[in-house]
């Protein structure tokens, strides 16, 4: 693996703020046929069973705890990080209290929700885990490719997991990827998650090399076009939905979305215009600069020899954060550059057909083409509110939102009177 780069831009730095941590290295007790990660079990051939070890972990929050600011959010990934048990998650909330300054700490854990039973259910629910669970829709899209590793169907778990969750008050949201069958069922899968109390949803595009043909996306790959009209169908159901103004369901990239059209950095890394501002951590303490981009040439260190806040302000992360801002020619004379910023690095390599242009690209214009007239109307409603607010409350500090930024105990700017950090700013 590549030496990390620790030098660092200036003095002062950005606040460790995020940390994305995978436990359990690329392990699964799944095998889902679009799943990009668990090859990356390559990277680390000493041992085909990959779990985080105490001093890693103590080391990590350590480091975490002592670089963050007033706020701090730990995500935890995998693979499937509830292969670690129990027992690890509560080590890890005893350090988080131990080394805290203070400091207001979120979890997040992604999960397939196979080892889900009440005992988790209790933890995370007592401890207040964002749990986001990985379900594609009713039961002919789940199964369609979120298989276990006998090539077995998981839905029915997952579903029973999820109700669990709920029954127990944990905050669940379905993260769901659209695939090249999926993409044919957007009515069917938003009514699905609506009727089966998730409300707050994502939406994740599919697109992977073809590993038996690298100059081409894998066919499980959803086009640009169809997608293009899947987010339109979708957009249309939302705004369906709302009541007396307000959403009431949360689709995270329509209200990241939004936040360009009032002025505000969207909380979706993918549509800022620069990225790397949290790291991921593997199992045995490696950092990374993006989930996307866990690869030998983006390792930035380890966290039992170097500094956490060091590696996020390290050269070679700021170069990796500008990466994004390398836009072709057609994104610089786009309509909607300030909506998309070219999207996620990583959807312009995986398909050599796209020519190093967003491989989603054409389904933004589709959506903005449909969808803009729309935000247009809400954003002009959303000013009038500030306003008011503003004349009733003349003195009300607004450094946050002068800045272009919104603060995560701040109102948050989709609508749904919630704190940002309790909507759309959860995980950001």
């Amino acid at each position: 693996m590549s030496q990390p780069d620790n030098g660092t831009d200036n003095t002062k730095g950005r606040m460790v703020r995020d940390v994305l941590i995978k436990p359990a290295g690329p392990d699964c007790n799944l095998a889902c046929t679009y799943c990009f990660y668990l090859k990356k079990g390559d990277l680390f051939p000493e041992s085909n069973r990959h779990r985080m070890q105490d001093d890693v972990l103590e080391t990590l929050i350590r480091g975490v705890m002592h670089n963050a600011g007033d706020q701090v959010y730990f995500g935890w990934q995998g693979g499937e990080p509830t292969l670690m048990g129990v027992p690890f998650f509560q080590k890890a909330i005893d350090l988080q209290m131990k080394y805290g300054r203070g400091q207001s700490v979120g979890n997040g854990l992604q999960t397939n929700g196979m080892l889900i039973d009440q005992n988790w259910a209790g933890f995370l629910e007592k401890y207040r885990f964002l749990v986001g669970l990985s379900l594609d829709g009713p039961k002919h899209i789940h199964d369609r490719y979120r298989l276990n590793a006998r090539g077995k169907p998981t839905w029915d778990k997952v579903i029973h997991s999820g109700k669990l969750l709920q029954d127990k008050g944990v905050a669940v949201n379905a993260l769901t990827v659209v695939n090249d069958y999926s993409v044919q069922f957007p009515e069917e899968i938003y009514k699905f998650h609506k009727s089966g109390g998730f409300s707050h949803m994502q939406f994740i595009p599919c697109v992977e090399t073809d590993p038996n043909d690298p100059e081409k996306a894998a066919p499980f790959s959803v086009s640009s076009q169809a997608y293009g009209t899947f987010l339109c169908t979708l957009f249309d159901l939302w705004i369906k939905d709302f009541k007396n103004g307000e959403p009431t369901t949360f689709i995270r990239m329509f209200d990241s979305m939004f936040y360009s059209y009032v002025g505000l950095a969207a909380p979706d890394c993918g549509l800022k215009k620069n990225c790397g501002n949290y790291v991921v951590v593997e199992h045995n303490g490696d950092v990374f600069s993006c989930d996307f981009f866990v690869e030998p040439e983006f390792r930035l260190g380890n966290v039992l020899n170097n500094d956490i806040s060091r590696m996020l302000n390290s050269q070679q992360q700021r170069r990796f954060g500008k990466m994004k801002a390398e836009l072709p020619e057609k994104c610089l004379d786009c309509a909607w550059l300030a909506q998309c910023y070219g999207g996620c690095p990583k959807d312009r390599i995986r398909d050599k057909q796209d020519q190093g242009v967003n491989h989603f690209c054409s389904a933004v214009n589709i959506f903005l083409s449909h969808a803009d007239p729309v935000y247009r109307g809400l954003a002009d409603t959303w000013a009038k509110k500030q306003a008011a607010a503003q004349q009733i409350s003349p003195t009300q500090p607004q450094t946050a939102k002068s800045e272009g930024k919104v603060g995560r105990n701040d109102p948050c700017p989709c609508g749904s009177n919630k704190k940002f950090k309790k909507c759309c700013g959860a995980g950001a």
